[in-house]
């Protein structure tokens, strides 16, 4: 069981592993716990979500792909108050082994062609792929969130504190350094803040400068428009901040913001099904683009490009975008890292890509990808 930060008290635990109706039984459970009526403001509920519950949203009847650690689906527990997590600092807190990958790079790249060729037929316009890489691992996963942490202060804090970054389940944890905004809610203005176009720290002018950048971000923009629209009175939804370049997370990212006025009626079972997964992680069209995703992906992506964060009392939420996130099973740890592929994606650049989004996460918790070991691993198809 999850326990409380401060008081060591047990949290009441939820897990999932059916995608169908998943977000209406998160929905349900926290009803029954006083959610979302009067008398509830005080409470708080961690919440994670995997990807794999876009199954439920697939056209395709091909089997998923097989997952590389034992997760539920979806997990949420329910406190009684916020406390901050109570780090480990204490430098011997974990060992990780030597990496893996489960994708070859020729293989990889061999995807990134399947992308281009979807894209050419008129099937996507831009599809998100992710490698997956593991390591045995013993130890504290707040140690590891401890060692993560200089990455994600100050300004990568989606947010606003350190708790939300560690759920700790039954045999099963997660640790994120996500500077990704998924979904807030405060009030009645839902918002999101999609991250797409990525260059090592001092970038930026490249970045800025990157017309294939520009238009991989504008399409998941759009995407998330679209999104919100579903959810929100007509007529509010709107961009206030467009294609801002941020240090985030040990790299340089294009950043938007997209928020607008949610209807009265719509709850958080309707706001989830709308908005997941995030556009930022699939591509779009999104459908197409996941199922596009689980034919060519070797494994699942486990805790990652789904969400992770708290959903309070009132019915304001958080959730982080699960990207720089990893999780632990089995004893060992695991990582995914991808991008956004279009038509004038490069393979050999896509590849590299990804590794750069990983080599600040790894570094910061001691364990590097050994480049003489970067390409272990075979694709499933």
């Amino acid at each position: 069981m999850p326990r409380d930060g401060s008081s060591g008290r047990a949290a009441e635990l939820l897990e999932i592993h059916e995608a169908e109706r998943a977000f209406e039984r998160i929905e349900s459970w926290l009803l029954e716990r006083g959610f979302f009526a009067p008398g509830g403001e005080s409470l708080v509920a961690d919440l994670y979500l995997g990807y794999g519950l876009s199954e439920t949203i697939r056209r395709t009847v091909s089997p998923v792909p097989p997952e590389p650690c034992p997760l539920p689906l979806a997990a949420c527990a329910v406190r009684p108050e916020v406390h901050d997590v109570e780090y480990d600092n204490e430098d011997r807190g974990f060992s990780v082994g030597r990496w893996q990958r489960t994708w070859a790079e020729r293989d990889h790249a061999a995807a990134v062609e399947a992308v281009r060729a979807a894209i050419a037929r008129g099937d996507v316009y831009q599809v998100n792929l992710v490698q997956h890489l593991s390591a045995p691992f013993s130890g504290s996963p707040r140690a590891l969130a401890a060692r993560l942490a200089p990455l994600t202060q100050p300004n990568d804090a989606p947010l606003g504190d350190s708790a939300w970054r560690v759920f700790e389940g039954n045999h099963w944890a997660i640790v994120s350094a996500s500077p990704e905004l998924f979904l807030s809610r405060s009030g009645d203005v839902l918002r999101t803040r999609p991250i797409k176009g990525t260059r090592p720290l001092g970038g930026r002018a490249e970045l800025l400068a990157s017309a294939k950048d520009a238009a991989e971000h504008v399409m998941i923009v759009d995407l998330e428009r679209n999104d919100l629209s579903r959810v929100c009175v007509p007529g509010t939804v709107r961009w206030p901040e467009l294609m801002v370049a941020e240090p985030l997370a040990g790299v340089e990212h294009l950043v938007s913001t997209v928020e607008g006025d949610a209807r009265p009626d719509a709850g958080l079972a309707e706001i989830l099904g709308a908005l997941f997964p995030g556009g930022s992680v699939t591509g779009a069209p999104k459908i197409a683009a996941v199922d596009l995703i689980a034919a060519l992906e070797p494994v699942g992506r486990g805790a990652s490009m789904g969400a992770l964060g708290r959903v309070h009392g009132n019915g304001d939420l958080e959730l982080a975008l699960t990207i720089r996130t990893f999780a632990l099973a089995g004893r060992r740890i695991h990582l995914w890292v991808g991008g956004g592929i279009v038509w004038d994606s490069d393979p050999r650049e896509e590849v590299a890509e990804s590794l750069v989004k990983a080599v600040p996460l790894l570094d910061a918790i001691g364990a590097p990808l050994e480049p003489a070991r970067a390409a272990t691993g075979a694709a499933r198809r």
